[in-house]
């Protein structure tokens, strides 16, 4: 049996929060945790190599790992009628042709953009120069995650579209955009599932609000309380506890559409 597994994940506020109770030692576990923080297409990419025990990803580049990496009930990422946002300095009535910066190939932001329209120019930046390259006019539009969703006003920018929004009109489901993943020997090689322990975790601190927002605070990248405390109740929710029927049923909707586009290149498989 292993004594020690690595977790890698986002330095963000809502996955702080969500892992607060196993860092914090709130929640006790029979083998060490050693958590690796890196931003989400770093963690895709690195789930290629199948480099973590268990990883955060985005729901795009699950197909890619599907064979060697099992996806967790819990520790998800769904919006219900939000999304990831297009921003620019002005109105646009289209993006066709536009040159937009998006935050990795393997996003599902990238991918549902491209369900969306099919035909721009992207130009694959960190996520957290996003905001600053529209603002400065290296892009015509920027597709924003995480807290740049509630942030973006700050510099300027209106809203284009909701993509989760537009998600939802066209289906009446939830937009799944990120996920927990295990490596699929990891139950044999522990002697037990950690699902349960991190879905423990999630619940303590959905149930100790308080002091699991005073340590995410920690990595809330300059936001207020209130609006960490806003980011966080987008992203931490009953779905991160244990995906619902609809949320299944849009996850199987949005890699199929994904392939039958031509914009995944594997046969979707999802495997609970």
């Amino acid at each position: 049996m292993v004594d020690e597994i690595t977790i890698a994940h986002s330095p963000d506020a809502d996955d702080a929060f969500m892992f607060y109770a196993l860092v914090s030692g709130k929640i006790e576990t029979p083998f060490r945790i050693n958590h690796v923080l890196l931003d989400i297409e770093s963690l895709n990419k690195a789930a290629f190599e199948a480099r973590y025990d268990v990883s955060a990803v985005s729901f795009h580049a699950y197909p890619y790992i599907a064979d060697r990496y099992r996806l967790l009930k819990c520790g998800g990422s769904v919006g219900y009628k939000y999304g990831p946002i297009v921003v620019a300095k002005r109105n646009l009535e289209d993006l066709k042709g536009k040159k937009i910066a998006v935050p990795g190939k393997y996003t599902t932001a990238f991918l549902i953009l491209k369900l969306y329209e099919s035909d721009f120019d992207p130009i694959f930046v960190p996520f957290d120069r996003i905001l600053e390259d529209v603002k400065e006019g290296r892009a015509d539009a920027g597709l924003i995650i995480h807290e740049g969703q509630i942030t973006y006003k700050e510099y300027g920018l209106k809203k284009v579209v909701d993509l989760g929004e537009w998600w939802f009109r066209r289906h009446g489901l939830p937009l799944p955009l990120g996920c927990l993943v295990a490596k699929k020997d990891l139950k044999e090689r522990l002697g037990e599932d950690i699902e349960g322990y991190i879905k423990m975790s999630i619940e303590y601190a959905l149930k100790n609000k308080e002091e699991a927002l005073e340590y995410a605070m920690k990595y809330a990248r300059g936001l207020s309380r209130k609006d960490a405390e806003k980011f966080i109740d987008m992203y931490v929710n009953s779905s991160t506890v244990e995906y619902s029927e609809d949320d299944i049923k849009a996850i199987k909707i949005l890699l199929n559409e994904g392939y039958k586009k031509g914009i995944i290149k594997v046969k979707p498989r999802v495997e609970l």
